[in-house]
């Protein structure tokens, strides 16, 4: 995965409220939680490849306020952070995101 640069910074958020639903029902994952990540540092940006093929994609290792670590799969829209889907980020990623 490549890495984004360093100056997005999402400000307003475009939600699907079949996606809100998913992510609580899947993964005990509120929107709210996935809002967060992008203002708690660290945050760790990388366009998703393999899923860009109509669209770019983004997955964010980040954190919420309470320090839950989520992996966030995004695109972006008008401007707009649109999520996919979210979880706790599984071993590896965690590795990855105490490295940074």
């Amino acid at each position: 995965m490549k890495p984004l640069p360093k100056r997005i910074k999402p400000l307003k958020f475009d939600w699907d409220e079949g996606n809100k639903q998913k992510n609580y029902q899947r993964h005990k994952v509120t929107y709210k939680e996935c809002e967060e990540i992008f203002f708690n540092k660290p945050l760790i940006n990388n366009l998703d490849e393999k899923h860009s093929q109509y669209e770019k994609r983004f997955r964010s290792l980040g954190k919420t306020n309470i320090n839950r670590r989520l992996l966030i799969s995004y695109t972006i829209r008008n401007q707009k952070v649109r999520i996919i889907s979210a979880r706790d980020q599984n071993k590896k990623e965690r590795r990855i995101y105490e490295k940074a």
